[in-house]
């Protein structure tokens, strides 16, 4: 599956602005199903379904916005902060160095 082709398809029948609205709708309905969660409710299904929209959209807005190279820069060095922060273990990776 072509991925990067299916959300140029999706910007271009629905239009960037309608897409980015979309992303925040789609992040709401994530936030509402992890607030029943927290509440008690049995909602793991509706949690997975609500997780892989809001996984979409922000592939969509790399695209619309061509920032996929500056956004994997920027979440490795996060996640690396991250690792940092918790005490979690982290390998280098090959060809690179720690810091």
């Amino acid at each position: 599956m072509d991925e990067q082709r299916i959300y140029r398809a999706a910007l271009a029948a629905w239009g960037a602005d309608a897409q980015t609205l979309m992303v925040f709708e789609e992040m709401a309905e994530l936030q509402k199903e992890l607030c029943k969660a927290a509440r008690g409710k049995d909602n793991r299904e509706q949690i997975a379904e609500e997780i892989a929209d809001v996984e979409i959209m922000p592939e969509q807005m790399k695209v619309l916005h061509g920032c996929a190279e500056a956004v994997a820069a920027y979440r490795e060095s996060k996640l690396r902060r991250l690792a940092i922060r918790c005490g979690a273990d982290v390998e280098p990776q090959e060809g690179r160095e720690t810091p």
